[in-house]
């Protein structure tokens, strides 16, 4: 079964989604402990939240599998992106709130690890690497959209409660600085959302090696809290509160391109 699917635009604009997966093989989900089974941590609905996109024109990336069998936003050798910050890594043995993923001694081993980054993490990032090198051919420049969304509120992670919206952009190394003034002028020109630039999440592993403003790919990661867009504490999408949320995550889409071009 395809590890991922990918929807191809034509505009020079990739959105991926590498947490959008809830997925988990049996093998795998049988050594969990029950409460990971539910995968918690999962991007919740982000896929139906940037559906719009497609209308765009953008290529799209959706994975099958959780972040629980691999995390496709983590480097392959599980160097920690944020050194000195609890964070999870590549095969994750601890849950956003603190508490393990896997029952007593039923955490994959190095071999193991590295069967799931060949069988699900490389496919991904195999599509997302010809996408890019497609629409870059096509177009000359692609932005690439890293969609994410996490808890409002997670102490493991993060001090007090997260803004709204959080752009990242390696503190600037992953996109052009045009794309990084339009994108907050975007953001600065609306009063309805919280939002920082380059604060807890910088941008994870595909913001970062992906994005090269200097070889015509800029790459941004948009943290949402998800409280923007759904209920929290129901796991269930809101679709009043997600209307309220495109057209600001349009005008940010269509800025970047713009920005870009």
């Amino acid at each position: 079964m395809s590890a991922c699917t990918l929807h191809r635009g034509e505009a020079p604009l990739l959105v991926s989604l590498p947490h959008d997966g809830t997925a988990v093989p049996d093998d795998i989900a049988a050594r969990l402990q029950p409460a990971a089974r539910a995968v918690p941590d999962t991007d919740w609905f982000v896929s139906r939240l940037y559906a719009f996109a497609r209308a765009l024109g953008a290529s799209v990336l959706v994975p099958r599998f959780s972040r629980y069998v691999v995390d496709l936003n983590r480097p392959p050798d599980d160097v920690s992106l944020y050194p000195g910050q609890n964070t999870t890594g590549l095969c994750p043995a601890v849950r956003f709130d603190g508490e393990p993923v896997y029952l007593p001694g039923q955490a994959p081993g190095a071999d193991e690890v590295q069967s799931r980054v060949e069988t699900y993490w490389r496919p991904y990032h195999d599509a997302l690497a010809e996408e890019l090198a497609r629409l870059r051919e096509r177009h000359g420049r692609v932005l690439l959209w890293e969609g994410h969304s996490i808890r409002g509120i997670v102490p493991f992670l993060f001090e007090g409660r997260l803004p709204d919206l959080n752009l990242g952009t390696a503190a600037g190394a992953s996109c052009s600085p045009a794309v990084q003034v339009r994108l907050e002028a975007v953001l600065a020109a609306q009063s309805d959302y919280s939002w920082v630039a380059n604060g807890r999440f910088k941008g994870g592993y595909i913001t970062r090696h992906y994005g090269q403003p200097a070889q015509g790919v800029d790459a941004v990661q948009l943290e949402l809290a998800q409280s923007t867009y759904m209920d929290e504490d129901a796991v269930r999408y809101d679709a009043a509160k997600a209307a309220a949320l495109q057209p600001l995550l349009s005008a940010l889409l269509r800025a970047g391109m713009a920005a870009g071009g």
